[in-house]
This record gives C-alpha cells, structure tokens and sequence, in this order.
C-alpha cells in the first residue's frame, strides 16, 4: 500500500510517500509544496495544483494529514487551517480516505515521546526510511505522518483480524 503524508502550511506544505508491505516500510519520494507570494486565493490554487500533482504522479491509496495547533495568533490560525483544507481535499478528490492525527500522536508513533523535537522526528524517519534524502523538515514531518499512518492501519488490520477469528464458532475452517 502506498501512503502519503502532509505537513500541511500555506507557505510550505510538506509531502512524503511510503509503500508499506507488511511491517516493512520504504520511501517512495518527498518534497515541499511552496506558495509564497500572492493573495490568498493565489496561493491556495498553488498548493492545490501543486499536491494535486504529487497525488497524480504516485497514485496513494492512503493518506494522511497532521492536525493543525490554534496558537496565539488568530489571523495565521485561520490562513494555516484554509492551508489544511487543501491538504484534506486533494486526496478526497481521488477518492482516498483521509486520515488525521495531532503532531503529539505522529512524535509519539514515530519517536516513542509526544514532545520530540523536530531534529528528533527527523532523526527516526531517517531511520525507518533508511537512505532516504529528505528535502527538508516539512518533507520529514510528512513522512513522519505517512508512518504515523502506516502504523495505524497495520494496527486496525490486525485488530479486525483478531475480531473475525475470535467471531468465528471453534473449530469453524478459515
């Protein structure tokens, strides 16, 4: 399965793309979305266009989208969550499922620690991607979501399984 993580931002939204193959995961490719000059409309249509593309060019079948945090400023707040909308709506409009995690659940799933700094998160993508060449840290947060989301569908997946065997009358053939 292929899974495509984003980072969204409205200046650098970043991407990464992992095939998952069982408990083996390898990198696919990563990169940034920029969109920094413009109004907002303009750039918005960038980073459609732009991860509209990445999604066309590798074909996910899964996606994933790393919550957004309110800070101070209300103003940025807004202009990074229309950013998230592009980052929720590209995917939905090939049809993937999208999921959505909050930055403490990727740092916990990748890092082991929900309040891992980014050298921390960057340092274990490299080392379950191993010779991956990240092109920069919104790249390594996607892909530190892309594994963030790996992990839960492995998870779900064995919890289903474990639910049909335990449904199953003993003795029932498989």
């Amino acid at each position: 399965m292929r899974v495509l993580g984003i980072d969204p931002g409205l200046r650098n939204l970043g991407w990464g793309l992992i095939d998952v193959a069982g408990a083996r995961l390898s990198h696919v490719a990563n990169g940034i979305c920029h969109s920094d000059t413009g109004d907002l409309a303009d750039r918005l249509l960038t980073l459609h266009v732009q991860l509209t593309d990445v999604v066309q060019r590798f074909a996910p079948q899964a996606a994933a989208v790393e919550h957004t945090f309110v800070n101070k400023d209300a103003v940025a707040t807004l202009k990074l969550g229309q950013a998230r909308a592009i980052a929720l709506l590209v995917p939905a409009q090939f049809g993937l499922t999208v999921g959505e995690y909050a930055p403490n659940a990727v740092k916990k799933t990748v890092v082991g620690v929900g309040h891992a700094a980014k050298v921390q998160v960057e340092h274990m993508v490299r080392l379950h991607l191993p010779g991956v060449t990240i092109t920069g840290p919104d790249a390594a947060d996607a892909l530190a979501v892309a594994i963030c989301h790996a992990h839960h569908l492995q998870s779900a997946g064995r919890f289903m399984a474990a639910v049909d065997r335990a449904a199953r009358p003993a003795g029932a053939a498989r």
